[in-house]
């Protein structure tokens, strides 16, 4: 499916990317499909020679929904200087959704922290949002984007206890396969959840139609 014909089912995920978030990127991605939906990410592998904000800038046209984590905001060990570019990404989403026209201005927003408030601390402006603390935890970030996604949708999904369990299954069989050598040693595409996240923790992949964008991240 075109990607500006599934633009009520993409949920651009603005979020860290390096090794000690990906446990919570991951929970994210899986309740996206789960619930129906359709995960886009700086991540994904369209084409090499695209220039990072303008990706950032298409994936946001293309997406109704935005969960954005805002909670990475303790210095780079190297440069000891922090990390903006979640914040800039949220504001542009959000810019897109005041000043855009025809269905950008139906954009919805999710913003998490990992404690309770902390964005008071650093980022005040956005008080009035849709703002919840993860407190670092896979199940209870998954537990927050299903409620989100349902309540701004009429989507069948399960509950997010049971995405949860899924989600365990999932990295179950993720664990065999590498144990067994069965992911080639390149890890798990896990954005090749196509369509409804159930048939991938049921084991299953669908192949029919056009799949959405991918992008190889190791579990």
């Amino acid at each position: 499916m075109p990607a500006s014909r599934s633009y009520g089912e993409n949920v651009f995920i603005n979020c860290p990317f390096d090794t000690t978030y990906r446990p919570l990127f991951h929970a994210v991605i899986f309740a996206v499909h789960d619930c129906g939906f359709i995960a886009r990410s700086a991540q994904e592998v369209v084409d090499a020679g695209e220039v990072r904000i303008d990706k950032i800038l298409r994936l946001i046209r293309e997406s109704q929904f935005g969960v954005h984590d805002i909670s990475r905001t303790e210095s780079d060990p190297e440069t000891k200087l922090p990390r903006f570019n979640m914040p800039l990404e949220l504001g542009l989403f959000m810019g897109a959704r005041t000043f855009g026209i025809g269905r950008q201005r139906h954009k919805v927003t999710l913003v998490l922290e990992r404690r309770r408030y902390s964005y008071h601390r650093y980022c005040s402006d956005i008080a009035g949002q849709d703002i919840n603390a993860h407190n670092g935890r896979q199940a209870r970030v998954i537990t927050i984007v299903r409620d989100w996604l349902s309540t701004h949708s009429s989507k069948p999904m399960p509950s997010g206890s049971v995405i949860a369990n899924r989600f365990k299954t999932f990295q179950a069989s993720i664990a065999r396969h590498v144990h067994t050598g069965r992911s080639g040693g390149e890890g798990i595409d896990i954005f090749r959840l196509h369509g409804d996240g159930r048939e991938v923790a049921q084991g299953r992949t669908r192949t029919a139609g056009t799949n959405p964008p991918t992008t190889d991240i190791a579990c």
